[in-house]
Parts: structure tokens; sequence; C-alpha cells
């Protein structure tokens, strides 16, 4: 299965380039979910990170920005 390098931006992960899975047509997903198990009194919860379109120059790259709303209704 082929992965690409994607930069994580804001949130637990900012700052952070995790190999992502590529779809059938080689893009990275609209969403990427990360489950956090409970830890002592903090219960589980969901992380949820959107792609984004980042332009430098005349190349265009994907990276995932933290999404907190979408997070809070994952988390419920």
């Amino acid at each position: 299965m082929k992965s690409t390098d994607t930069e994580f931006v804001g949130g637990p992960l900012d700052g952070r380039i995790l190999p992502i899975p590529l779809g059938p047509m080689l893009g990275v997903p609209k969403t990427y979910k990360v489950p956090v198990p409970a830890q002592g009194d903090v219960p589980a919860r969901t992380l949820v990170y959107v792609r984004s379109k980042q332009v430098r120059g005349l190349s265009w790259f994907w990276r995932y920005e933290y999404d907190e709303a979408a997070t809070a209704r994952a988390s419920g």
C-alpha cells in the first residue's frame, strides 16, 4: 500500500509529519481521525484533522489542519 508523508498543523499532532495511506485515486483522505485511548481520568476521544491544500511557488501539497469543532462532535 502506498503512502505519503503528510504534515499536521494545530492540535496535539502539531508539527508532526506522518505517513498517510493513499486512497484508490492516490490521494489522501479528506478527513483523518486519530483515536486517543482513555488515560486515567481523561476519557477516550477522537482527534479530527481536515485536509488542506497548500501552495509554494509552482508546486502544491496536502497537509492536515486540526478541526476543534469536529473533534468535539466526534468525542461526544
